[in-house]
């Protein structure tokens, strides 16, 4: 996949990448969404209510990822990073204390900022920048902390809530991220050099010149044919996921066939994330966004079609598949179109986007169950959009091509 050498010499920021990826769980929709029933019955809510306040939380980060993430821009990168795992720490803190709605909402705020937003977007936005020839698989690698998540914390937290109560889950998550902390040095070890060796490299070859600021970025229509592409995802998986425990329910699934179904999507996200590297970094990334939300439609179609058990490690091993692809392309896409210069500040809107879409996502579904649509005539609906933005997608390709050419 890269060659030896290049890992020999790199592995520390690679595997810096992975880490913070790896904490991002912590604040993943999949992992939030674990204690659903305990959280909703503890505080004698229901599934809209829940799905709204996590709607709220969600989307006052995304407000907040606007202005912190463009600080990665500024900061050295081990400074935005400790910055980042200790905001997460003490959120994870926070929400094994939680006894109300207004406690529950602010900790889902900190979960969502410091977790799915600001960990990911720090991880992936350190490969795009220091990696060119080599983005699309280093960004791959980094992902893979997700997927080991994805895959190693499902069932040991169902078989933690067997043990302890979920406060003291949390409580023992925000410890452990604590203890962890001192890595950011370890793997940042002579990170300065590297990041003044790309300054100046950048600076002699021109290529700074030509980057783009985030206004300059906002005015291009290529963006807004491509955003419900690469939204879509992102409020499909939460969506689905986030009702995971009511999805078992009318599916007449037990909870443990969906916990282990997160190890088949695991597997089917690594080998997305194996090809899709060395795809993007021979095709490029924004020449897949027709063909990438492919899995994802038909994910929705196999879970609209039966009730069967068969069904959960199916529309899993989809998911599985389509988040590997999405990870690396979106990891990639905003460093090719416009340079590395604003990188934080561009890719901070993306993971604003991104997050605010995660975060209606378990409001809608959720209201629309209180409304009794069923979740499989949600997942035809999903499945069809799919088929539109993907239309957008491609409009998007062709009108990048005739920019190109003419």
């Amino acid at each position: 996949m890269l060659p030896l050498p290049f890992l020999r010499r790199h592995w520390r920021l690679i595997a810096f990448g992975f880490f913070m990826c790896f904490c991002s769980n912590l604040g993943q929709t999949f992992f939030i969404s674990l204690f659903g029933g305990e959280i909703r019955q503890a505080l004698s809510i229901s599934h809209g209510t829940f799905g709204s306040l996590y709607s709220l939380g969600t989307l006052a980060s995304a407000v907040t990822i606007i202005w912190l993430g463009r600080l990665i821009d500024y900061w050295p990168l081990w400074r935005f990073a400790l910055a980042v795992l200790l905001g997460l720490a003490l959120t994870c803190l926070a929400m094994g204390q939680v006894v109300g709605l207004v406690g529950l909402t602010l900790a889902i705020y900190g979960l969502r900022l410091f977790g799915q937003g600001l960990s990911v977007h720090t991880g992936i936005t350190a490969m795009a920048r220091y990696f060119e020839a080599e983005r699309g698989r280093t960004v791959s690698l980094a992902t893979l902390g997700n997927t080991v998540g994805e895959a190693a914390l499902p069932p040991l937290v169902v078989l933690a809530l067997t043990l302890v109560t979920w406060h003291q889950v949390w409580t023992m998550g925000g410890v452990v991220l604590l203890a962890l902390a001192p890595l950011i040095f370890v793997l940042l070890r002579g990170h300065g050099q590297r990041d003044r060796e790309l300054t100046a490299r950048r600076r002699d070859s021109g290529a700074a010149a030509h980057d783009q600021t985030l206004g300059q970025v906002l005015k291009d229509l290529r963006l807004w044919l491509m955003l419900p592409a690469l939204l879509a995802p992102s409020f499909i998986f939460t969506g689905l996921i986030f009702h995971q425990v009511y999805l078992a329910e009318v599916k007449g699934w037990p909870l443990s066939l969906l916990a282990g179904s997160y190890s088949v999507m695991a597997v089917a996200s690594v080998a997305a994330l194996l090809l899709s590297g060395p795809l993007v970094d021979r095709l490029s990334a924004r020449r897949l966004v027709p063909y990438f939300l492919v899995p994802l439609f038909l994910a929705c179609v196999v879970l609209a079609s039966s009730d069967g058990y068969w069904v959960a490690p199916v529309f899993m091993a989809l998911f599985g598949i389509n988040a590997g692809l999405t990870v690396v392309l979106t990891g990639a896409i905003w460093a090719e179109l416009y340079g590395l210069s604003h990188l934080g500040a561009i890719r901070s809107f993306g993971a604003a986007a991104m997050v605010f879409s995660t975060g209606l996502a378990p409001a809608v579904l959720g209201l629309l169950i209180d409304l009794g649509v069923t979740l499989e005539r949600q997942s035809a609906v999903m499945g069809a959009y799919c088929i539109l933005a993907s239309g957008l997608g491609a409009i998007a390709v062709h009108r990048g091509r005739a920019v190109a050419q003419g």
